[in-house]
């Protein structure tokens, strides 16, 4: 098992100015915020970065960045996805990956395969990849799921492919999958409320929304989950639900964007289409955090 993706990665956002440019200097004290508060491993151009919304340069010049600021301190893992197999094998053969230690790549989105379509779209990535393989599956994004027995049949054949961040939703799917996984493959969380009892049957961690604002308390709760102290990560759990809960009610990464702004972190701009959450809920995640920080 790669033991580098165990525990907490934080999936990074994008900060911008009010002019929707890339705000590189509020990127840097994001990152140093997490990694020096005890997070595992950061995955950069995820969805909560807003990757959809920037381009291919903006894409490079992130990366690069985030690489040059870690400076080796924690591993980087690199979302690289999309719904055209021959346009994600050729991102990764023609894109610099320095830096780099893995890839994140989501289920095609959109078009809807079929499961036979799903395992030949990472049959043929994972033969293009230098690196090894997280698989995503987020259903409630791509609008299709990847079975338990398509993610096994991955797992089982393919050496480079090490897990799979699983946000599907569906305990019995993600019970299924640690049940029957090969010995060395990863389990992640891709979901916050659920990170916790999914630690108790067995995950290796999560990919974390939340541990953007609070990587401490979201690392600390995980560990314990490891370790297979329940009785404490518990105790976090319950004190980070209500918070996770609204960062989630009114979409995502509108949600974390205002939680970061609300600790003096990042500025709450987004890039259209995603807007703002809605005052109440800014005003309600404002009172629970610094409840929390009582």
């Amino acid at each position: 098992m790669d033991n580098r993706f165990k525990g907490t990665g934080v999936a990074l956002v994008t900060p911008f100015h009010k002019q929707s440019t890339i705000d590189f200097g509020s990127l840097e004290k994001l990152v140093e915020h997490i990694i020096t508060n005890g997070v595992n491993y950061l995955v950069v151009l995820g969805t909560t970065a807003e990757s959809a919304t920037l381009s291919k340069e903006e894409k490079n010049a992130v990366m690069q960045f985030v690489v040059e600021i870690t400076n080796q301190r924690v591993p980087i893992v690199l979302g690289v996805g999309g719904n055209n197999t021959q346009e994600v094998i050729n991102n990764l053969r023609t894109n610099s990956l320095e830096g780099v230690d893995a890839i994140l790549s989501v289920v095609p989105y959109y078009n809807k395969p079929q499961q036979k379509g799903i395992y030949l779209h990472f049959k043929n990535i994972a033969a293009a990849s230098s690196l090894p393989i997280i698989l995503y599956n987020v259903p409630g994004r791509t609008s299709v799921n990847m079975k338990a027995e398509t993610t096994l049949m991955l797992a089982n054949e393919f050496s480079n492919i090490i897990g799979i961040k699983e946000a599907s939703g569906n305990m019995g799917q993600i019970m299924i999958i640690l049940e029957k996984r090969p010995k060395d493959f990863l389990v992640i969380s891709g979901d916050d409320l659920l990170t916790m009892p999914l630690l108790a049957l067995g995950a290796d961690g999560v990919i974390s929304v939340i541990a953007n604002a609070f990587p401490k308390e979201f690392s600390e709760m995980v560990q314990l989950g490891i370790k297979g102290d329940v009785k404490k990560a518990r105790e976090i759990h319950f004190r980070l639900m209500d918070i996770i809960t609204t960062l989630f009610a009114d979409g995502s990464p509108s949600g974390i964007k205002a939680a970061l702004e609300i600790k003096g972190i990042v500025a709450n701009h987004l890039r259209l289409p995603l807007v703002k959450v809605e005052k109440n809920i800014y005003i309600q995640l404002n009172s629970l955090i610094q409840d929390f920080s009582k």
